[in-house]
């Protein structure tokens, strides 16, 4: 099972392994304090990508498609995470204060395509 969740959000046991999912370290929280098991910051997309959302609602279509098209081209980056959802509940932790349209909601949708595409 995959979850997400804003990484202010206190570490619960229902998370599973939590996995940083953005591309800049979160503002305010030191790295020996937040409980991940790895900061993937390939998987997140690319600055130019990041840049050019901006988290504009107007542009969410196409920036999942710009977004799985990277993910698509960068198997080593996103395999991990699907392994480890196989084998128990995984959370992808994000940063942004928009949480419907963010890149870890796209990664999610992402991964879940992949897990039953591959079954």
């Amino acid at each position: 099972m995959i979850q997400i969740k804003r990484v202010y959000e206190a570490s619960e046991k229902s998370d599973g392994k939590r996995f940083l999912v953005d591309r800049l370290w979160p503002r305010g929280i030191k790295k020996d304090k937040l409980d991940v098991e790895a900061w993937l910051k390939d998987v997140a997309p690319s600055n130019e990508l990041r840049n050019w959302y901006h988290h504009d609602p107007e542009l969410w279509h196409d920036f999942r498609k710009r977004y799985f098209s990277e993910l698509r081209a960068n198997l080593e980056a996103w395999q991990p995470l699907l392994v480890a959802a196989r084998r128990g509940t995984i959370t992808l932790l994000y940063s942004a204060k928009f949480t419907e349209n963010n890149n870890a909601v796209a990664l999610k949708e992402f991964l879940e395509q992949e897990g039953r595409a591959r079954k």
